[in-house]
């Protein structure tokens, strides 16, 4: 089975995400779109194991096979539970609705912890193009605060909220350079000290529900072969 067809024809969820599924689209913006594909349970009796993830078929196209998908999603990673919880659903089955009624179960206040390293990374980033190059990529800072924003709402709430509402505008004068670097900086230590204090009382779980992810999956899978066998 070419590998495009996993994502053509097994997807159970696909959504558009980046700009557009937070709020912060322009005329220029591109649509990305993710997705979650379920592999048919008899392609894993094989020595060739079907893939984790996939690019394409089409331009800014990218999908996960669903238990990559789970084990990231349980780790906090901030790419795919914002995928979970995209506010621009494109394809979903009965499967992916099942998936989606999970979104509850993988979030955790270990969120404070996969959020806070992935800015730190992409903030060492920005200063080193300041130290190049006199100033940050301004969309790339305009991304990093709208990830602190989400990570201390979601610490906060205990609910992961996409679209940035009311900070669009403020956003998107960083994304155009009008607001100057100092400024942000102090933008995202304040954000930053505000996770931290919301961590210490979030209405999140200390960790994930492995239990009913895992039940999930192996009911999946199971179903899956049980198709293949009567077809």
């Amino acid at each position: 089975m070419p590998a495009t067809d996993l994502v053509r024809d097994h997807t159970i969820y696909s959504c558009v995400m980046g700009s557009r599924a937070f709020g912060l689209a322009t005329d220029d913006s591109d649509t990305d779109r993710r997705g979650v594909f379920l592999a048919p349970t008899a392609l894993f009796w094989r020595f060739e194991k079907p893939p984790t993830h996939l690019d394409g078929p089409a331009e800014e196209q990218f999908s996960w096979e669903l238990e990559r998908f789970c084990e990231l999603a349980l780790r906090a990673n901030p790419n795919v539970l914002e995928c979970l919880h995209s506010p621009l659903v494109e394809h979903v089955d009965d499967r992916g609705r099942e998936l989606l009624a999970l979104r509850g179960a993988f979030l955790s206040r270990q969120a404070h912890g996969t959020f806070a390293r992935y800015a730190l990374g992409q903030r060492k980033k920005l200063d080193a193009d300041v130290r190049t190059h006199g100033a940050p990529r301004w969309k790339h800072a305009m991304h990093l605060l709208r990830l602190l924003m989400s990570c201390r709402d979601l610490l906060r709430t205990g609910a992961l909220t996409i679209d940035v509402g009311d900070g669009r505008e403020p956003l998107l004068a960083v994304k155009r350079g009008e607001v100057p670097w100092p400024q942000i900086e102090s933008w995202m230590t304040r954000l930053a000290t505000e996770a931290d204090e919301a961590a210490a009382s979030s209405p999140l779980p200390p960790e994930p529900d492995h239990a009913r992810v895992e039940d999930f999956l192996i009911r999946t899978r199971r179903a899956s072969a049980l198709r293949e066998v009567i077809s």
